[in-house]
C-alpha cells in the first residue's frame, strides 16, 4: 500500500491532522489501538479563554476562539454531528481574595469576564459563600463523540487501522517511510503520552502531567454552565456530569488513586445542594510539555518524519489550530509558529 502520510495515533491531534489532509485530498493511513484510557478519552474538553488566580488570557486565545468555533462546526458538519457547544463558566470565587481578585480584572478588561445581576441565582443547587464571576464565551467540545464518528469515518474509507503500531518495525529511508506493507512519503507521530518513548522524539521536554476526574450523576442540575468551584463540574450526557482534574507532575502511575476518588466525594458533599451518585473514576497523563508549548513540524535530521503533539491541557484549542499549521507546511510550505516549531529543539533532537 503507498499512500502519502502515515498517521501514528487518532486522538485529537490525529484526528484534527487527518481531517485536514482530506480536506487537502491527501492520501494517508492512520494507524490506532484505541485506548479508551487515553489523555483525549479522558479530558473534559473545556476550552476556557482565561486561566490562573490571576485570571489571565490563555496563550494566542483571540486568536484561537473563532478560529475553534469554525473548524470544530466545519467538521461537525463533514462527520453529521454536533461536537462543540458554548457552555460558559460559572466561576464561583472560593476566597474573599479570588473576588476581589476577578473584579480588579474585570474593571481593567472586560474582554470574557462578566458579573452576574443575582450572584445568588445559583444557591439552590451549589453551596457558594462569596459570589461568582463569569467567564464567556468557554465551550464544550464532546470529545468522546468527535474522536468516535471521525474512526468511523476513516474506518468506513479503509484509512484506518485498528492495530497497534510497533515501532521496531518501522524503516526510515531516504525518500519512504516502510511499515509492513506501507509504504509513505512521511511519517506523522500523534502518539499523545507514547510520544515520552518515541526513540525519535524522546529527548524533547515533555512534562507528563496525570489527570483524574469522575463521573457523577445529578438530577435536576442545570447543564446549561460549566461550574468551577477548585474543581470543575461539566455537564456530559444527561444528568450524568464531569468532576476534574487534578494536575499530577509526580505520580507513580496512570491508575486512579483512592485519595483524588476520597477528594473529589468530600468535594461534592460539601458543594452540592442535590443528592448525587458517583459512576465512575478514570485517570491519564497528558502529553504536557514543560515550556507549555506544543511540538509541531519535521525532525530536523529526517525530512520524513513529523510530529504533532504535546498539547497539554489546552488540546481542544490547539490541535485544531497547530494540525491545520502542519497541513500547510506540507502541501504549501506554509509556516510553523516559532514558538510551536519543533526545530527549536534542533540541538537536542540531533544528539
Amino acid at each position: 500500500m503507498e499512500t502519502d502520510f502515515l498517521i501514528i495515533g487518532q486522538g485529537l491531534c490525529g484526528t484534527w491532522l487527518s481531517y485536514y489532509l482530506q480536506q487537502k485530498n491527501c492520501s494517508f493511513v492512520v494507524i490506532d489501538e484505541e485506548n479508551p484510557s487515553s489523555a483525549t478519552r479522558v479530558a473534559s474538553g473545556i476550552i476556557n479563554p482565561v486561566t490562573g488566580r490571576r485570571i489571565v488570557k490563555t496563550w494566542m486565545i483571540d486568536e484561537l476562539i473563532p478560529f475553534v468555533r469554525h473548524a470544530y462546526e466545519a467538521i461537525g458538519q463533514t462527520l453529521n454531528i454536533s461536537c462543540i457547544h458554548q457552555k460558559d463558566v460559572i466561576d464561583f470565587f472560593p476566597t474573599p481574595q479570588m473576588r476581589v481578585a476577578f473584579t480588579e480584572r474585570y474593571q481593567k478588561d472586560q474582554e470574557y469576564l462578566s458579573l452576574p445581576a443575582d450572584e445568588n441565582d445559583w444557591r439552590n443547587v451549589i453551596r457558594y459563600d462569596f459570589g461568582y464571576g463569569i467567564i464567556q464565551p468557554a465551550y464544550l467540545i464532546d470529545l468522546s463523540l468527535l474522536l468516535k464518528q471521525q474512526r468511523h469515518f476513516l474506518l468506513e474509507r479503509k484509512q484506518l487501522l485498528p492495530v497497534h503500531f510497533d515501532i521496531s518495525k518501522l524503516a526510515i529511508k531516504d525518500n519512504v517511510v516502510e511499515y509492513e506493507d506501507i509504504l509513505a512519503k512521511k511519517i506523522i507521530f500523534c502518539d499523545g503520552a507514547a510520544g515520552f518513548e518515541n526513540p525519535y522524539f524522546k529527548n524533547l521536554p515533555y512534562g507528563a502531567n496525570k489527570g483524574e476526574a469522575i463521573w457523577v450523576e445529578i438530577n435536576d442540575m442545570p447543564t446549561t454552565h460549566i461550574l468551577k468551584k477548585g474543581y470543575s463540574l461539566v455537564p456530559w450526557k444527561d444528568n450524568i456530569f464531569w468532576l476534574g482534574s487534578t494536575y499530577l507532575w509526580e505520580f507513580e502511575d496512570a491508575q486512579p488513586t483512592k485519595g483524588f476518588y476520597q477528594f473529589a466525594d468530600n468535594w461534592l458533599k460539601q458543594t452540592l445542594q442535590l443528592p448525587y451518585t458517583i459512576i465512575d473514576h478514570k485517570a491519564a497523563v497528558r502529553p504536557a510539555t514543560l515550556e507549555r508549548r506544543p511540538f509541531v513540524g519535521i525532525h530536523p535530521q529526517y525530512s520524513n518524519i513529523g510530529i504533532l503533539n504535546g498539547m497539554g491541557t489546552k488540546g481542544c484549542s490547539l490541535a485544531p489550530w497547530f494540525a491545520k499549521q502542519l497541513a500547510d507546511s506540507f502541501i504549501n510550505g506554509a509556516a510553523i509558529q516559532p514558538e510551536a516549531n519543533v526545530q527549536r529543539f534542533s540541538r537536542i533532537l540531533s544528539r
